[in-house]
């Protein structure tokens, strides 16, 4: 170029240089000499003509199941078999890897989502609590508001559709309002989702229904999509459930609940807005709809037919009892959160009992079923079911006995009768008193043991003489 200026000509340049003609005029016309980023360029390779087949794979295995795709090999095996590849194994798994970067999307990439006032997450959580005494793991449900980060919380026995349904409804209730959507977890009891549809129970549609929400469902193992109720569930455990709360009545800590998930969020400034999550919340329920005019039972019905004791079972190992009269009948019964009510067949309510949950069988008859609030209201011990299901020489030992003392032999038997069972537990009380003249931890636990693992018996009486015989010579000798 310099030359040029110079007056020099192409050949004379050429020669002068040492470079071909076509070089010369190249930098002559070249406009901008700045320094090129270094961006590294592919190798060229012998896979690049099979790109398009190997791109095609992966769009084939985007409509298939994530167990039946293809692998490095098997697209080695059908290049080689069905285009003619020479390309070694090695050679096509590496080529493949870099082409499945550039083509398929990584797990691990998420989308800021953003949430408008009013909709809400919902998901439950695990914690454990002492219930009446006896440390339980219980389920809590929590709804938040992603716009303001305010988080609800209801605790249950299980995560059933009836208390789902039991949890919105207390939460639409405590804030005068019904959010405008709201997004499920795929794994929560009201239902699934089934490829590019909903599949609910029918108590969760009547409850959406009803209050005229719109809901969705996050898609199966993808949490981020609902990350806001994800973490107020971590965080609702580390600040009101440590320790572990003592609960006596469900219902009453529920109501009591409420407020205290609210004052988490009083003067506490939202993570990205900067404002105070209160003040959110405000915007929040304001772009929520009221609640409809006629409040909503969250009842799930069946009509069992009860058997010869007038009893009937529900998830086939929860037996219920009712009246003897409505014996080998069919009934109506109401299953909601905590409660299932039983109904002659004219609509008259009978009984209503504790619902039962877990795989572990129940019996309502069972007196076992009183312990844990005996232990708490010794008061009934006069007319309970425990004390008439006792012997006579136990009962009238524990009649005998102050409040405290009380107390402490029902928690022995509650203890005792979550391991070993109510007969066996009962069994080894009255062993206990009969051999000690006491109920203790220790010997009833032992009594219960020897209880489960039975006692040998002999054919055939046994002769001890010889042994006595043996110790007769060693004292002599």
């Amino acid at each position: 170029r310099q030359l040029k200026k110079e007056g020099e000509s192409i050949a004379g340049i050429s020669r002068k240089v040492g470079v071909s003609r076509d070089t010369v005029y190249k930098y002559l016309e070249r406009d901008d000499f700045s320094l090129a980023m270094p961006v590294k360029k592919p190798a060229k390779s012998i896979m690049d003509e099979y790109r398009p087949v190997i791109e095609g794979y992966f769009e084939e295995d985007a409509r298939s199941w994530r167990k039946q795709r293809h692998t490095a090999k098997r697209i080695h095996e059908r290049l080689r078999d069905e285009h003619g590849c020479e390309a070694s194994e090695s050679t096509v798994r590496h080529y493949v890897a870099r082409i499945r970067k550039e083509c398929v999307p990584s797990a691990s990439s998420f989308l800021t989502l953003v949430w408008a006032p009013g909709e809400a997450q919902a998901d439950f959580g695990e914690a454990d609590f002492y219930l009446n005494g006896v440390r339980t793991r219980l389920f809590y449900l929590v709804v938040t508001f992603p716009f303001s980060n305010v988080g609800l919380a209801q605790v249950f026995w299980g995560e059933t559709a009836e208390c789902v349904c039991q949890g919105l409804k207390n939460a639409f209730e405590f804030v005068g309002g019904v959010p405008a959507r709201i997004v499920f977890d795929n794994a929560t009891g009201i239902g699934r989702k089934v490829s590019d549809g909903f599949r609910t129970t029918r108590l969760f549609a009547a409850f959406a229904a009803h209050y005229g929400f719109d809901f969705s469902f996050c898609n199966p193992g993808s949490g981020h999509e609902k990350g806001n109720v994800e973490n107020k569930v971590g965080f609702i455990r580390r600040n009101l459930f440590v320790p572990m709360p003592n609960i006596t009545n469900l219902g009453a800590y529920n109501r009591h609940l409420m407020p205290r998930c609210i004052a988490l969020s009083d003067g506490k400034p939202h993570w990205s807005k900067g404002e105070p999550e209160s003040q959110l919340f405000v915007e929040d329920r304001f772009a929520m709809s009221g609640l409809p005019a006629k409040e909503f039972r969250v009842v799930r019905w069946e009509t069992p037919k009860t058997d010869k004791q007038g009893r009937f079972r529900l998830e086939r190992v929860h037996v219920y009892s009712t009246s003897p009269e409505l014996a080998c009948t069919e009934i109506i019964v109401g299953i909601g959160a905590d409660a299932v009510s039983c109904y002659a067949p004219d609509g008259r309510l009978v009984c209503e009992h504790r619902r039962a949950y877990g795989s572990a069988p129940t019996d309502s008859e069972e007196p076992a079923s009183q312990l844990a609030l005996l232990c708490v209201k010794a008061g009934a011990w006069p007319n309970s079911q425990v004390r008439a299901s006792l012997p006579e020489q136990l009962r009238a030992h524990m009649d005998g006995l102050g409040r405290q003392d009380l107390k402490a032999e029902l928690r022995i038997m509650r203890n005792q009768a979550a391991q070993s069972g109510y007969s066996a537990t009962v069994g080894a009380m009255q062993t206990a008193l009969a051999n000690t003249g006491r109920i203790d931890e220790a010997s009833v636990a032992v009594a219960a043991a020897r209880a489960a693992s039975g006692s040998v018996v002999y054919d055939e009486p046994v002769d001890l003489g010889a042994y006595d015989a043996a110790l007769s010579l060693a004292k002599e000798a």
